[in-house]
């Protein structure tokens, strides 16, 4: 992504090291010794959406829908990110809906398209967008919605420490965003938040 060479999994492993020491421990007593390589681990996981396109995801579609052209929806993904401003969890789940036109995707693709989406260093604003427009790049349906609600642990564990807040974002396209009745439907079925 920045167009500099990736760095080793020795040189991860280093500064995980180097952050042991600056938090004022030692990276060679007992219980650290292998800290290191489990961190590097644990971000393979985290961020494993950096290795993924999520409009490959999408690409497989179903035309056979006997004219089905009501609202699609999936809702309460859940969904484990990252705040790129402190590296710290989001964790919430996400709603989306699309109206198909003229073919559908498997209902599992949506999930992975958060997930991919999810597994990046992320602000919420950023991702909501990103889950919709790929969807509606994609499939070019006549409408998509997202809804994420999520708890930033850079606000509920550290700085201004209030657990319990959520925040709610959205993104609506196409009928969406143009018919009042439709994004009423949408909201409606997701439920009361």
């Amino acid at each position: 992504m920045t167009g500099e060479p990736r760095p080793s999994r020795a040189e991860a492993e280093a500064a995980v090291r180097t952050l042991l020491r600056w938090a004022g421990d030692d990276p060679d007593r007992e219980g650290l010794v292998g800290t290191p390589d489990r961190v590097v681990r644990a971000y393979e996981e985290f961020f494993a959406g950096y290795q993924e396109d999520p409009a490959d995801i999408l690409r497989r579609t179903f035309e056979e829908t006997d004219g089905y052209d009501e609202m699609v929806l999936l809702k309460d993904i859940r969904l484990e990110s990252h705040c790129e401003h402190h590296m710290v969890p989001i964790i919430g789940v996400a709603h989306i809906a699309y109206l198909p036109d003229h073919r559908v995707v498997g209902i599992s693709k949506l999930a992975r398209i958060v997930e991919v989406f999810a597994k990046r260093l992320q602000i919420q604003e950023k991702m909501t967008a990103q889950i919709a427009n790929t969807i509606n790049e994609v499939l070019e349906p006549k409408g998509v919605a997202v809804v994420i609600e999520a708890a930033h642990q850079c606000m509920t564990t550290r700085g201004v420490k209030k657990p319990g807040v959520n925040m709610v974002t959205s993104r609506m396209l196409g009928a969406f965003r143009d018919d009042p009745t439709t994004r009423k439907e949408f909201l409606h079925m997701i439920g009361p938040r």
